[in-house]
């Protein structure tokens, strides 16, 4: 009899954004996508970011936000919706568990921060 052990991917990488050393890691569940992306070496604030649409149509899908863990702040969920939507898009509307610990917030920071998330793609 052969019983098969659930298989985990995870990638792991890091870069300087800005002068801030930026590490990520991205792991992938059979029922959502765990991310953690940091700046402090430190899971931060935890956001569950959900789709609430199944429709595959990137127009129509709507995302909610919600702080498990950390400081609640109007801004946490802007990063953790601008940062996670994709992901959980490419993984088929999958829901988003998103650790995130950030010094540079900026447009420019966050923008090459989802490009560093995009190359520890495991989904």
């Amino acid at each position: 009899m052969s019983t098969s052990q659930p298989f985990i991917r995870s990638r792991q990488t890091e870069k300087e954004i800005n002068g801030v050393l930026t590490q990520v890691v991205c792991t992938e569940f059979s029922n959502y996508i765990f991310v953690v992306l940091t700046q402090y070496s430190r899971i931060g604030t935890l956001i569950s970011v959900t789709p609430e649409s199944k429709s595959n149509d990137i127009l129509t899908s709507m995302f909610s936000t919600k702080v498990l863990l950390g400081k609640d702040e109007p801004l946490t969920h802007v990063y953790a919706k601008n940062l996670a939507t994709s992901v959980s898009q490419e993984a088929g509307n999958r829901p988003v568990l998103l650790g995130l610990a950030l010094k540079d917030s900026s447009k420019e920071a966050i923008q090459h921060m989802k490009d560093l998330i995009k190359s520890c793609q495991v989904w």
